[in-house]
Parts: C-alpha cells; structure tokens; sequence
C-alpha cells in the first residue's frame, strides 16, 4: 500500500505538472488553430528566470514566480507582433510548425548565450522542502502544491472561459471572426490576451514543475513532444481533456517508471498508442470538418 500510494501522489504530481504547461498549447491549438511548438521554449525561459531571480537576486520563491511569468510575457511579446499575428486561424499548419521550430531554436540559443548552457536549479523554499504530515502518512510538501496548483489553474481557467465577458468575446472571435469584428469585438487584442495567458500559464508550469522536470538548456526539445502529445490526446482546446490526458499518463509514466524502470518511457507512449486508437480526435476533442 505504501508502494501504491507513492505511485499515486508521484503520478497526480507529474500529471499535474504536464496539465499546467500543455493547457497552453491546448489553447492556442484548440481555441487559434495555432501548432505552437515553441511553446515549451517559453516555459524554459520562465525556469531560467526563476532560477536566476532565487540565485542571483535572492528573492522569495513567490516573487520568483511572478518574475516568471511577466518575464516570459514580455519576452514572448516581440514573437506575438511580428510572426503570431500573422498565423492565427490562417497559415498551413506546416508554415506553423516550421515557424514555431525556428523560434524554439532561437530562444534555446538565445537563453543559453545569456544564462549558460546548464541545468538550472529552482530552491524551493523551507516551507515546500520537507514532508507534510497528513496523518497516516507523509507526503513530499512541494508534491501536494503542484497538485494544488493545477487544480487551481483547472477551475480558474473553466471559469474564465465558459463564465466571463472575456470567454464569451474569445469564443465568439474563433468561431465567428468576421462577425466579432463586424459587432465591434477587437479580436487583435483578445487572440493577443488569450497568446499571453498560455504563455503565462507555461512559464508557471515550468517554475512550480522543475523538481519533476528539470529546466535544462535544451528543456524545450526535451519536453516537445511530450506537451504535444497530451494535447492530442486530450483533445485540442479542451480543459478537462488536457487534464484527464495529464493525469492518465502520468499514471502510465511514473507507475511504469517504478515497477519496470528499464522500460524506460514505454508505458507512456503505449498508453498514448491506446487511447488515440480508441479516441481518434482525442479524449474531449471534437472532429474538425
């Protein structure tokens, strides 16, 4: 049982981790018909700024976070005027991918120039260190906050979406474009809002998930597919496709991981082979006509 219930806490916490980056790249290729690749860049850039803030500047990890996640906003802004702008809902998806493969590259040079070509550790604070008592066991304290992180991010983002004056304009402007500019709805500005929450969101991710996924000088190659894949399966532009795709897989990952390390990430895209075939379009995605 203790065996058990490590797996599941180590699982939720990955799979957790996984849904609070790829939400973004869910979003922009559910909701902007946009094939961000370059999305895992801007998560790297968010771990390096955090880790650089903690080290060098000596502030607290929640001002570290925040640092981050601004940081990777204004950083991605340049990329949004000049190139993003000109693909929403319009390039071929291989201009897209070509585009945003060429950018990944870039930053990785870029942020490796500046920074170093290292791994960069992100100290948790005391607070998130140690065990955290609940009782009947002990459970890894920083475990239990990416947990709670991502149930946070879950519910934020489902109300944003299906609940504010800014989904409804979001949803209107991807649907029916022309007719949201045609009512008055500036649909350069929400595409450009909606840009910044996925990069935010990734850049977060890539902070509070650094224990379980190191930020390294090429995190952003290493994890592509990885954020790529669990929007497939999920199912593109879905919140609660991203999160059951995140949650099942990092079960298939982390269980395999411990009962039969040699495999290596087998279990993971076994289970990636198993659930497309079964749900083509993904878990919660619909069929694009």
């Amino acid at each position: 049982m203790r065996t058990v219930f490590s797996i599941l806490t180590d699982a939720v916490a990955y799979g957790m981790v996984l849904f609070i980056i790829s939400i973004g790249l869910s979003i922009m290729m559910g909701l902007m018909r946009v094939v961000n690749l370059a999305h895992g860049a801007f998560a790297m850039i968010g771990g390096y700024l955090a880790s650089y803030a903690l080290r060098d500047l000596g502030v607290h990890y929640s001002v570290a976070i925040l640092l981050a996640v601004v940081g990777a906003i204004l950083a991605s802004i340049p990329f949004e005027l000049l190139l993003y702008r000109r693909i929403y809902r319009k390039a071929d998806p291989l201009m897209q991918v070509l585009m945003t493969i060429g950018i990944t590259f870039f930053i990785i040079g870029i942020v490796n120039f500046i920074f170093g070509p290292s791994l960069k550790p992100i100290p948790l604070p005391a607070t998130l260190s140690g065990p955290l008592d609940i009782g009947f066991r002990m459970l890894p304290t920083h475990r239990i906050f990416v947990i709670a992180c991502g149930i946070v991010v879950a519910l934020a983002l489902w109300l944003l979406i299906e609940k504010t004056e800014f989904g409804i304009k979001l949803r209107a402007s991807v649907d029916h474009s022309g007719m949201a500019d045609a009512l008055g709805i500036r649909t350069e500005i929400i595409y450009a809002a909606t840009f910044a929450l996925a990069i935010g969101l990734g850049a977060f991710g890539g902070v509070v998930g650094a224990e379980i996924l190191p930020i390294e000088p090429y995190y952003a190659l290493r994890y592509m597919v990885t954020f790529l894949v669990v929007v497939s399966v999920g199912g593109a532009g879905s919140i609660l496709g991203a999160l059951s795709a995140s949650l099942l897989l990092g079960l298939a990952d982390t269980t395999g991981k411990y009962l039969a390390p040699e495999f290596g990430d087998f279990f993971f895209y076994l289970s990636v082979i198993l659930i497309v075939f079964l749900f083509p379009h993904g878990l919660f995605g619909k069929a694009h006509t």
